[in-house]
C-alpha cells in the first residue's frame, strides 16, 4: 500500500499501518466486529432501573410503547437507567433503541452492543461520576454514541471498543446549563465509517488522550469546540490532535 499525502487534522490518512502505529493509528481494513449471537429478546414498555450488577447474558433488548420511537427526537427515556455506581454487562440493544443507557453516576458498561444507536448510545450524567466502557460496540449511529454530560471531577475511559456508521464516538456537552472541564482516555479502539472520533470544549478545559487506535476511512482524530451554557450551538474552532487538549500517542 503506497502512502498518501493528505492529511486530516494533522494525521495522515490512508497511511500505511507501519507509518500510522507511529502517530499512534493504524490504517488497516478492518471491519467491526459483530454483536454476539442474541440469547434471546425482551421488549421493555418502560425504562429498567438498575443498581448494583446487571448482566444480561447477551440477551436483546428493544423498546416497545413508549420506547419504541428509535427516532433523533431529545429527551427521549432510556432503556437502562443505572443508578450511581452500577454496571451492566453483557447486554444487546437492539432497534428500537430509544436513548439507549443513562448513567445518573459512576458506572461501568462491558461487553454492551448496540445494534442500532437510537437518539444516543449512552448518556453520561453526575457529578465525580467515573465511568468505564470495556468492550462491545455500536453501530448505525446517526450523530453521537456517547454523550457526556457530567458535572465536575471524574473521567469517561473507553477501551477494546468497536464503533462502525457514526457521527461522533464520544461528545463532551457543547451547550449544557451547567458546563464543566471534562476528561476522556481511549485506547483500542477501531473505527469504521465515521466521521470523527472525540468532540471536546477547548474553553472549559476538556481533554482527550487515545492510543491504540485503528481508523478504516477516512475518519478525524478530534473536533475542538468553544463550549457555551446558553444552549446556542457551539462553534468548531480546530481539529485534530494539538498536544494539549486532545492528544494522540
Amino acid at each position: 500500500m503506497s502512502l498518501l499525502s493528505r492529511w486530516r487534522g494533522g494525521i495522515i490518512v490512508g497511511a500505511t499501518a507501519v507509518s500510522l502505529v507511529a502517530a499512534g493509528v493504524v490504517g488497516a481494513q478492518l471491519a467491526a466486529a459483530d454483536p454476539p449471537p442474541a440469547t434471546g429478546q425482551t421488549t421493555l414498555t418502560e425504562t429498567m432501573a438498575v443498581s448494583g450488577t446487571f448482566d444480561g447474558g447477551n440477551r436483546r433488548f428493544i423498546g416497545g410503547g413508549d420506547l419504541g420511537g428509535g427516532g433523533q427526537d431529545e429527551g427521549q427515556d432510556p432503556l437502562f437507567r443505572l443508578a450511581n455506581g452500577a454496571s451492566l454487562s453483557n447486554v444487546i440493544i437492539g432497534a428500537p433503541a430509544a436513548d439507549g443507557v443513562h448513567c445518573q453516576g459512576t458506572c461501568t458498561l462491558r461487553n454492551v452492543f448496540w445494534e442500532d444507536v437510537g437518539e444516543d448510545a449512552a448518556t453520561f450524567r453526575g457529578t465525580g461520576a467515573t465511568v468505564v466502557i470495556e468492550g462491545g460496540g455500536a453501530f448505525n449511529a446517526d450523530d453521537k454514541v456517547f454523550q457526556d454530560n457530567r458535572g465536575t471531577g471524574g473521567s469517561v475511559t473507553i477501551r477494546d471498543f468497536e464503533v462502525e456508521t457514526f457521527g461522533k464516538l464520544y461528545r463532551s456537552c457543547g451547550n449544557c446549563s451547567t458546563q464543566a472541564r471534562r476528561d476522556v482516555v481511549m485506547s483500542g479502539i477501531t473505527a469504521t465509517d465515521g466521521d470523527v472520533l472525540v468532540g471536546i470544549n477547548v474553553n472549559f478545559g476538556d481533554t482527550a488522550r487515545l492510543s491504540d487506535i485503528t481508523l478504516n476511512g477516512d475518519i478525524g482524530v478530534c473536533d475542538l469546540f468553544e463550549g457555551n451554557d446558553t444552549g446556542d450551538e457551539p462553534e468548531k474552532i480546530g481539529e485534530g490532535p494539538d498536544g494539549t487538549s486532545c492528544v494522540l500517542s
